[in-house]
């Protein structure tokens, strides 16, 4: 019976600290492994800026917030850094949250918690980030962005920027339990004391 050992890195905080931290840690460990796609989660692109100085020209997915999440209609991410992105090969996706999609409604009109909004809670004990990258590799899976047999490294953060970074094979929301979490590169130590909404 094999086995290897990894370095597991833990911030002492979380947060946008963490950023460059995270992009060079995830891709020592993507190059080490082979891995071909790395996705960012970047609510108006700024993180995903940055990640151009450590990720080549194709290899990054960045996983943008759904139109409606903060307004209806709307979106967040700057078209700015949309242009940036986009010249230099990412892949731009928006998709419905995993864990804020109708669920969400269901609790604004008639409050409580649904069994989706629990799961994403129960990530949350790994922290912000960690719930984040579940949430985006299944959201670029169905996307078509990833494969569902392939590793890739997902990377989230805490409020803004990059804190956690993880190696999973990604499954398509309607099998999110096929999902595999193969290691984690990065997650803070200390999470977050901000309550985060549902």
């Amino acid at each position: 019976m094999g086995c290897s050992e990894k370095k597991i890195v833990y911030f002492d905080r979380a947060g946008v600290a963490n950023t460059k931290d995270t992009f060079r840690l995830a891709k020592e460990r993507m190059d080490e492994l082979g891995v071909k796609k790395v996705l960012i989660a970047s609510d108006r692109g700024t993180s995903a800026i940055v990640a151009l100085d450590y990720f080549k020209p194709g290899e990054i997915v960045v996983v943008a917030p759904m139109y409606g999440l903060s307004k209806p209609g709307t979106n967040t991410f700057k078209e700015e850094n949309r242009a940036i992105l986009q010249k230099n090969g990412a892949t731009i996706i928006h998709a419905t949250h995993v864990f804020a999609g109708i669920d969400r409604a269901i609790n604004r009109r008639y409050g409580g918690i649904t069994h989706v909004q629990l799961m994403a809670q129960t990530f949350k004990m790994l922290g912000e980030g960690f719930k984040v990258c579940m949430e985006i590799a299944s959201m670029a899976a169905d996307c078509g962005a990833v494969g569902v047999e392939d590793e890739v490294i997902s990377i989230g953060g805490t409020v803004k920027g990059a804190d956690t970074a993880i190696v999973i094979v990604p499954s398509h929301t309607n099998n999110f339990f096929g999902s595999q979490i193969k290691e984690i590169i990065c997650v803070p130590r200390e999470r977050c004391q901000k309550p985060q909404p549902l």
